[in-house]
């Protein structure tokens, strides 16, 4: 499928593109704002807007999620929706770049059930940025020709293999005060 220490050589040099349930994602190591910045400038997309993370289990997330935030009554409501095609927006650590985060005290999360950009994760021992492959205002490429097309040699890797299948993006909701901000 790919070799690990490629795709981690990659992340070192910026952004990745890889298959999501419904649409190519952009990423790259979240801990990198150079690599963050540059995923924001090939979008064209605004800083206050945020990003989600992608993950294979909740344990990755714990370096960007406050767990300690989320009240012991809603944790089901949380953990219930993964893994699957829900973002959830739970408190984010002080600490998280405001890159990630648009500036609020929350971030935007998913752990997928898709197992290819699952496996990516598990195999690179980290979440990843994930936005869709697609200039503002564009159709989010579905293919990895259509990621090529779109941004050319501005990427470090791009994984070859189908999306989901699935024909809109995930629902993002915050399950702590139960706001819709995007449905599927």
């Amino acid at each position: 499928m790919f070799d690990p220490k490629d795709v981690r050589e990659a992340l070192l040099d910026g952004v990745i593109a890889y298959p999501t349930e419904a649409v190519f994602g952009l990423g790259c190591d979240p801990t990198n704002d150079e690599a963050i910045a540059k995923i924001l400038d090939l979008k064209q997309r605004p800083v206050e807007k945020g990003l989600i993370l992608i993950a294979a289990d909740y344990s990755q997330l714990l370096p960007f999620v406050d767990d300690q935030a989320i009240p012991q009554d809603k944790r089901f409501a949380v953990f219930s929706h993964w893994p699957g095609p829900v973002t959830l927006i739970l408190p984010a650590r002080p600490s998280v770049s405001h890159l990630l985060t648009g500036g609020r005290d929350s971030i935007a999360v998913r752990v997928t059930a898709f197992e290819p950009v699952r496996e990516l994760c598990r195999k690179l021992g980290t979440p990843l940025v994930s936005t869709s492959a697609n200039p503002a205002g564009e159709e989010p490429a579905r293919t990895a020709q259509e990621v090529r097309d779109y941004f050319g040699d501005q990427l470090s890797w791009i994984m070859d293999e189908p999306t989901g299948g699935a024909l809109s993006p995930s629902t993002i909701i915050d399950p702590l005060t139960k706001k819709v901000f995007r449905t599927s």
